[in-house]
């Protein structure tokens, strides 16, 4: 694992300090999204479908800085939308780096290059490059030419700039397992870890065809990771995760581990759905009904395997039993045999779409504030003119 020293430290440390306070819940990193606009429509993509009153939206690089101190994660991963068109992504992350948060900057690089100059090379800081397979894969998979070229363009100039980068893939249905490896064997050569994570099944996607159940991922990931003996492909993941992903590992989401804040405020129960927001992240903590979320209790949850749900988890279990940690990283991924005991879905409750009395609720709000900023002006013009 490509995860400098240092790193493993600090983070091993916080989740010792965790263990001591006894805490059962506690966030491992912050998923910040301050935009939701992007330069691209991905097919697979449920973040960018809102009406432009709050595609407009930004959150404030104060309340980015909040939101981190808030929650106290060490980490802070900043998706988006594209997190390179807010005009203050510079001062937001120096001010991350500043507070000694672990920082990765998601991003399609349509951009980057243009915007290198807004940031310093640091060991808190990396770029994770937005890459779902080689160039007519990728391509196709965000609805643009070019942009493949364009990404692994910026990843060079960045490189060799001094910063660190690495690429994140989402998987899909109908990806072949060769093709993957391919794409891996790829980034090898570029210099670059990887982070791979199945798709989410997002309602609000356009392309609903393509997301892969449970039993095609593990399928398809231990037929990558067979192709992959021998080779040394550089996973930015724990390798109990991967096992995980190959089926070998029996886990339940921790969806606390990786919580989401957005201009809508910190959403309920996890960065991959939203089904309720709250105004701080210990009311979040307090008022989620965790036991009613993840795999086997809730529809929405049937087939993820995200990395957001289960890399907390994941670690968690390498931090409790070191030692099986260890021999999966020794041993490899396995890749035959029988799989693990899947999560028994008979008893989950049905889903409940409430996405748009969500997007009506924070128009509201919007409306409600541009009309009291409206009135405030008015009245100091009045109060001027008198």
């Amino acid at each position: 694992m490509a995860i400098p020293f240092f790193k493993e430290i600090r983070i091993g440390g916080y989740l010792v300090k965790q263990k001591l306070l006894g805490r059962k819940r506690y966030p491992l990193v912050l998923m910040l999204e301050p935009l939701f606009r992007c330069n691209l429509a991905c097919v697979g993509c449920g973040k960018i479908d809102y009406p432009d009153a709050i595609l407009n939206r930004r959150m404030t690089a104060q309340e980015c800085w909040d939101a981190a101190e808030e929650c106290g994660a060490p980490m802070v991963a900043i998706p988006g939308g594209e997190p390179l068109i807010h005009k203050e992504i510079g001062e937001i992350v120096r001010g991350l780096v500043a507070r000694k948060k672990f920082v990765s900057l998601c991003t399609n690089a349509l951009l980057l290059e243009k915007k290198l100059d807004l940031f310093e090379p640091s060991p808190y800081l990396f770029f994770s490059v937005h890459l779902d397979g080689l160039k007519d894969h990728h391509d196709k998979a965000v609805s643009q030419k070019g942009v493949f070229d364009r990404a692994v363009s910026a990843i060079k100039a960045a490189k060799a700039r001094g910063f660190a980068v690495n690429v994140n893939a989402t998987i899909f249905d109908g990806h072949a397992a060769e093709d993957i490896a391919k794409f891996l064997d790829f980034t090898t050569e570029l210099g670059v870890g990887v982070s791979m994570s199945p798709g989410y099944a997002y309602e609000r996607a356009p392309d609903q065809e393509h997301f892969l159940n449970r039993t095609k991922t593990k399928k398809l990931f231990r037929d990558v990771f067979a192709l992959g003996k021998g080779k040394k492909w550089n996973f930015m993941h724990s390798g109990l995760f991967l096992d995980f992903l190959a089926g070998n590992q029996s886990y339940e989401c921790t969806p606390w581990g990786m919580p989401a804040r957005n201009i809508f405020g910190w959403q309920k129960p996890c960065y991959l759905l939203g089904e309720g927001y709250t105004k701080t992240f210990k009311e979040l903590m307090d008022t989620t009904d965790w036991d009613s979320y993840g795999t086997g209790k809730y529809e929405k949850c049937a087939d993820c395997m995200a990395h957001c749900g289960y890399e907390p988890t994941a670690a968690n279990a390498a931090f409790v039993n070191p030692l099986k940690a260890m021999w999966v990283a020794l041993r490899g991924v396995r890749t035959t045999g029988p799989m693990a005991p899947e999560i028994d879905l008979t008893k989950q409750r049905p889903a409940q779409y409430i996405f748009s009395e969500q997007v009506q609720k924070k128009l509201s709000e919007i409306r409600r504030d541009e009309a009291a900023a409206a009135a405030a002006k008015q009245q100091e013009k009045a109060s001027t003119a008198a």
